[in-house]
This record gives structure tokens, C-alpha cells and sequence, in this order.
């Protein structure tokens, strides 16, 4: 059995944890984006994730993506229910439960990251099915494929931290959804402007400060693969935020808080497959091109007519493409493996090539059953809200409740009134002086 090492095991779990923080925080940067009356719908959706996906890891999503091997396509059903991994050993000087718990983390934010397409105008009940169902037939296989022994990761893809994964895989998830249910009622003619911008940037922060733990964690060790994967991902994100800013600098004439918050993500994403195969330089320029092109990515929608709410596909499925190909002009092969130098350093075309088959498998796969899971769910139980609840508040439709208070507490009363108890009466007062006429406003 090899030798425990509490250094790494000690970073894998401060590296779960982070990454388990993401999601909260990536309900709060989808819940300020979208109107005051579905911000409660909206951040439910990342909560029921963590739900439903943390039982589902655990009963057979890690075995199906880590255990065995069945053709390359899938894992076998060995280690469901985690059964033996109790008295197992270590992979890499780290327990494999503490991996299964890691990986648990990356399953939940994948998931996650979907809702924001259909934002506004989902039922919660079919979009926990959808969640399990997605999970089930596209996620688990297709972690296997990347990172469990499968196919992807035989051909010799590189995605050292969730391009493929979690990121194409997730935002070709969410233009099928955005299709499936089609558009808001009034879009594209209404603005749907974010409700709380403060709200956004806080979970942007939150989301860049738990990447640390998805990239650098990803290393399986507190190593130099690590640092080189923490710096890229500092250096990438930062500058994705000058490359979206600058676009809507020239584009519109001026920056906006959104267009940072949204550079930052786009430029998280960039880097996420390639983290580890790039020197600082490389992930600059990564980062610059993410966050310009994903910029650009949000018209898209307009263009083409499909809804996607909260610009899933411009910054998720775009960034992952855009992170994913780079490694074919950018890896060098000190960092990437022997023979694993992209165009841009003296390799050939072969990467770029290997890099091409993942993006486009992966694509092509999530899209096709996402689609066909969500047009049943919508024939079947419904999917969508109605177009009363969604002009009224899907808050309230799907959960009986608002996110803010904004009913009178006649008069007075303070923190009592508005908790619906009545104050004593005051005593009636005669006035001192004469009454002006002018009423204030």
C-alpha cells in the first residue's frame, strides 16, 4: 500500500472544499444577474444540485466514472455505493475516498452551471429530473472518457482540469435546454437587466477564489504542477477581464461591472483544461482571448435566436473550446508531456488535431442527449413555467416566496410591522403650528 502523504492529502482537502464553494457562489453571481422576482428559483437550482448529484456521486456516478473500465465508454458498477474504498489505500499518496470526495465536487458545479441558460422560466421539479438524468447518462461516462480510462484520455486529449468535462459538456447542455424551452416572454425586445450587480461580483470573486482549488487541486498533490497551474490561473483570469472590458470599451463606449465579472469567468474557463501545459506568457495570452472572444460569443444569441439567459454558451462552451484548442498552439512540452509542444513552440499538428476529436465529441454527445431528455421532460410533465408565473414571479410560483420585502408596513411598526405584528397605538397628537401646504415630492 503506498505511503500516505499528509501534505497533498491535507491540500486535496482544502481543494475539495474550495471547489464545493464554487457553487454557492456561482448562485450568487446567477442570481444577481437575473430579475429580483426568479433570483430564488435561480440560486435553488445550484443548491439542488449539490443535493441531488452528491447522492447520486456516491450510489453509482463515482464507479461509473473512475471504476473499471467497459470499452473506454464507461466504468463498471465495482465501487458503487463507494463499497471498499473505505479500507483501500492511496492513489498518489492521497486516500481514495478523499479523490472520489474531490472529483464528487467537479460533478455538482457541472450540473450547476446549466441552470443559467434556462434561467427565469424553469420548473424546479422537472429541472431536478433533468439534473439526475443528465448527470447519469452524459457526466459520469463522459468523466470517464476524459479522466477515468476512457477513450478521450487513451487518444491523448489533454484537459488537465475540466475544458472538455465540465465545461463544453455543460454549455452544450445548456444551448439544448435553451432551445428545448425557448425564449422568455418578451425577449428579445425587453432588457433584461441583472437585479443586483453587487451580488454578481461577489459570487465572480467567490467563483475565482474556489478555481484555485479546481486547478491547482486538480495536480493531485501539493507540487509543482500545482504552482504552475496557480499562477496560469491567476494570470489568465486577470487578463480576460482587461480582454472582455476592452471589447465593450470600444464596442460600447464603456466598461461595465458585468463585463468584468463575466471576463473574469470566461477567462477561468479558458485556462481550466490547459492550467498545467502552459508558462505564465502562454496563459496570458490564452486569457486575452478568452475573455475577447467570449465577449464577442454573447451576440451570438441575438443572431441566432436561441435564449440563453445568463450567456452559458458564450463563456462556458466558448471559453472551454477556446481553453481546449489553445493547448494544441500553446503547450510546451516540459509541462505537457513528451511530444506535447502545440504549434506555437516547434510541435506539429497532431495535438491540436487530438484536441479537436475531444471538443467536438463531447460536444456533439452532451448536446444530442441533453436535448433529447429535456424535449421529453417538456412533452411529458412540462418543463417550463407558465407564462403567468414567469411575468409574476417564478419565485413565487415554484416556492412560495421573495427574495425581497417590499410591502408597506402602514406607516410604522419597523422590524415588528414587517414580521406582521401589530404596534401599539401611539397617541394622538395635536399639531404646534400650522400645516403647510406643500407636500414633500
Amino acid at each position: 500500500m503506498p505511503e500516505l502523504d499528509s501534505g497533498a492529502t491535507a491540500w486535496i482537502l482544502t481543494s475539495a472544499a474550495l471547489v464545493l464553494l464554487m457553487t454557492p457562489g456561482l448562485a450568487l453571481f446567477y442570481g444577481g444577474m437575473t430579475r429580483s422576482k426568479s433570483v430564488l428559483n435561480m440560486m435553488m437550482m445550484s443548491f439542488g444540485a449539490i443535493g441531488l448529484v452528491s447522492l447520486l456521486w456516491v450510489f453509482y456516478g463515482y464507479s461509473i466514472a473512475f471504476s473499471g473500465d467497459l470499452g473506454g465508454i464507461t466504468g463498471d458498477l465495482s465501487a458503487a455505493g463507494l463499497r471498499g474504498m473505505l479500507e483501500s489505500g492511496t492513489e498518489g499518496g492521497i486516500p481514495d475516498l478523499l479523490f472520489a470526495g474531490f472529483q464528487l465536487m467537479f460533478a455538482v458545479i457541472t450540473v450547476a452551471l446549466i441552470s443559467g441558460a434556462i434561467a427565469d422560466r424553469a420548473k424546479f421539479g422537472p429541472w431536478l429530473l433533468f439534473a439526475g438524468l443528465w448527470a447519469t447518462l452524459v457526466y459520469f461516462p463522459v468523466a470517464h472518457w476524459v479522466w477515468g480510462g476512457g477513450w478521450i484520455g487513451e487518444l491523448g486529449v489533454l484537459d488537465f482540469a475540466g475544458g472538455t468535462a465540465v465545461h463544453i459538456n455543460a454549455g452544450a447542455a445548456a444551448l439544448a435546454l435553451a432551445l428545448v424551452l425557448g425564449k422568455r416572454v418578451g425577449w428579445p425586445k425587453d432588457k433584461f437587466k441583472p437585479h443586483n450587480l453587487p451580488m454578481v461580483l461577489l459570487g465572480a470573486g467567490l467563483l475565482w477564489f474556489g478555481w484555485f482549488g479546481f486547478n491547482a487541486g486538480s495536480a493531485g498533490a501539493a507540487d509543482g504542477a500545482a504552482a504552475v497551474s496557480l499562477i496560469n490561473t491567476q494570470v489568465a483570469t486577470a487578463a480576460a477581464v482587461l480582454g472582455w472590458i476592452v471589447v465593450e470599451w470600444i464596442r460600447d463606449g464603456k466598461p461595465t461591472t458585468l463585463g468584468a465579472a463575466s471576463g473574469a469567468i470566461a477567462g477561468l474557463v479558458g485556462i481550466t483544461p490547459a492550467c498545467a501545459f502552459l508558462e505564465p506568457l502562454g496563459a496570458i495570452a490564452l486569457g486575452v482571448i478568452a475573455g475577447a472572444v467570449c465577449a464577442l460569443a454573447v451576440g451570438l444569441k441575438y443572431r441566432f435566436k436561441y435564449d440563453d439567459s445568463l450567456d452559458v454558451v458564450a463563456v462556458h462552451m466558448v471559453g472551454g473550446i477556446i481553453g481546449s484548442l489553445l493547448i494544441g498552439f500553446l503547450a510546451i512540452e516540459v509541462l505537457a508531456g513528451e511530444g506535447n509542444d502545440g504549434l506555437l513552440y516547434g510541435g506539429g499538428i497532431a495535438l491540436l488535431g487530438k484536441q479537436a476529436v475531444g471538443v467536438i465529441a463531447v460536444l456533439i454527445y452532451s448536446f444530442v442527449v441533453a436535448y433529447l431528455i429535456g424535449f421529453v421532460i417538456e412533452k411529458t410533465i412540462g418543463f417550463r413555467a407558465s407564462a403567468d408565473a414567469e411575468v409574476e414571479g417564478i419565485d413565487n410560483a415554484e416556492h412560495a416566496e421573495s427574495a425581497y420585502e417590499f410591502s408597506s408596513t402602514g406607516g410604522g411598526g419597523g422590524a415588528f410591522a414587517a414580521a406582521g405584528i401589530a404596534p401599539s397605538a401611539a397617541p394622538k397628537t395635536e399639531p404646534t403650528g400650522p400645516v403647510s401646504e406643500k407636500v414633500a415630492g
